[in-house]
């Protein structure tokens, strides 16, 4: 499906695996064969309802083969565990980590989907005596819970948050580990506060370990006025109006090829010309 026939339906592209991977990725399948860029992240890097993430505009404006790891729910944790895409990672000429939510963790607190990191699993006991006149049955996903600790008490939603910021610097500075080579970081700046509870001083406390920071404003496309270039079916619609459209994957593009410092090789059909 082209990008040039914005909202015909959904994207006939099957995500794939890669190796032993359990991890769902933008598909089609590519062969990790060096030189080239890999690209870690969720939703955003995954580039769901659009025709071209920003990866593979990098990979039409560089002619440099572009391995889009990114997972559609996927967190630090879904990474941390998967040994196969961190090793393409590592051997990747330069990796972009996209700064993934701190709420989708698992902590001391609660437990998280393994590979769909967005979605709560279960409350461990600190979370059920902090809020014991929560129901935590009614509760799917991790940005949905803490809006309803939030709305219970702010005070004891602190303490959860607080928790989760420390746990979210643990394990990016384990991901940067494993890469081995510092990563690039892709903060992605919405009108609010997404991913939640991201801040800049826990960017500031990675800067050692990074071969830089790119920070990209954002809205979503049924802000941006989008709608009609995303590709969607009838029941994506509210998904779709809140994730990035065409128009962003293009400003990510463009500000990842500035900090990559990686001469174009043809701008021209890329939509970056």
């Amino acid at each position: 499906m082209s990008f040039e026939n914005p909202g015909a339906g959904t994207l006939e592209i099957p995500p794939c695996r890669y190796g032993t991977s359990k991890l769902l990725c933008r598909g089609p399948r590519r062969v990790p064969e060096k030189p080239y860029f890999a690209f870690l992240g969720d939703g955003e890097t995954f580039g769901k309802f659009v025709a071209r993430p920003f990866a593979s505009l990098i990979e039409l404006a560089t002619g440099q083969p572009c391995l889009n790891l990114g997972g559609s729910n996927a967190g630090i944790d879904a990474y941390l565990d998967d040994p196969t895409l961190l090793e393409i990672a590592a051997g990747a000429e330069i990796s972009v980590v996209q700064a993934m939510g701190p709420q989708n963790l698992t902590n001391r607190y609660y437990r998280v989907h393994p590979r769909r990191n967005d979605r709560f699993l279960a409350p461990a006991a600190p979370l059920r005596a902090l809020f014991p006149e929560l129901d935590f049955t009614e509760y799917n996903f991790n940005r949905h819970l803490l809006a309803g600790m939030r709305k219970i008490s702010p005070h004891r939603c602190g303490d959860v948050e607080r928790h989760l910021k420390r746990c979210w610097c643990d394990r990016m500075q384990q991901l940067q580990a494993r890469l081995g080579r510092p990563p690039l970081l892709l903060w992605l700046r919405y009108d609010g506060a997404n991913p939640a509870l991201l801040d800049r001083e826990m960017i500031n406390a990675l800067t050692p370990g990074l071969a830089g920071v790119v920070e990209v404003p954002v809205r979503p496309a049924g802000r941006a006025g989008e709608m009609l270039a995303m590709h969607y079916g009838p029941l994506q619609a509210p998904a779709a109006a809140r994730m990035i459209g065409p128009s962003a994957h293009q400003a990510i593009a463009e500000a990842l090829l500035r900090k990559m410092q990686t001469p174009p090789r043809s701008l021209s059909g890329t939509g970056l010309d």
